[in-house]
């Protein structure tokens, strides 16, 4: 079984590996120019380019993570220059008005990570009053957009037990996605996941490192019928 299993990730491994040169090859010949577009225009390129298959590959194999949901959502060429600009003004007013949360554009898609430390109190799922306020105007933005999807993921430190770990960062996720659907956000635009201390992005042997792994994600990205109107030329910037 071990084996098999090493077998299939180097497979895949692989086929990420040959998207990632031919993607690189067909981005070569833009370099020059590349430096004077803009997000919307680079993420044009880079689904015209390959950005679609390697989302979706990414997005299949790895569809647990924020990142791979926004791959896994991504259409590529003009209808993905169309939507990226969508997600740049979205962006925006999320930076507005979410000024604590890190909030980046990844290809066709929008990730707003927010502290637990800054959401919760130490080992609590309890939202903290004086936060609530920026989920409040994060859910007035979700709003304004309706024709996106949103993942909400709750991750935390390696401190503590796994078992514990999963079920805080579960809970964690619920508490964020209950309170952006309470304030108007529909249901079945929400998804909710807690992966525990699985997902770091930083040395959990420093207390510093540990502070960036509590963490929520929030993945925004086109809905089906955004990507089908994107497509079919019925989508306005």
């Amino acid at each position: 079984m071990n084996n098999q299993l090493k077998s299939a990730g180097t497979k895949s491994l692989a086929l990420l590996l040959t998207a990632g040169i031919l993607s690189g090859s067909v981005l070569t010949s833009y370099k020059s120019s590349a430096q004077t577009l803009n997000k919307t225009q680079k993420g044009g390129i880079v689904g015209a380019s390959g950005g679609a298959v390697i989302g979706g590959m990414i997005g299949r194999t790895k569809g647990n993570t924020a990142l791979g949901a926004i791959l896994g959502a991504t259409v590529g060429g003009a209808a993905g220059a169309i939507i990226g600009h969508r997600m740049d003004k979205q962006a925006e007013e999320i930076k507005r008005r979410m000024p604590t949360a890190q909030v980046e554009r990844v290809g066709e898609g929008i990730k707003v990570t927010l502290g637990s430390d800054i959401l919760f109190d130490v080992d609590s799922y309890t939202l903290k009053s004086d936060t609530k306020q920026q989920l409040i105007d994060f859910a007035k933005s979700l709003n304004n957009y309706q024709d996106t999807d949103i993942r909400v993921e709750g991750h935390a430190d390696a401190t503590g037990s796994d078992k514990h770990n999963l079920k805080l960062s579960k809970q964690r996720a619920d508490a964020v996605g209950n309170f952006l659907k309470s304030q108007g956000v529909k249901t079945s635009r929400v998804e909710e996941k807690g992966y525990g201390e699985a997902q770091p992005i930083a040395d959990n042997t420093t207390e510093a490192g540990r502070r960036k792994n509590r963490r929520v994600d929030v993945a925004v990205f086109a809905d089906k019928k955004m990507q089908n109107d994107a497509r079919n030329g019925k989508l306005s910037e």
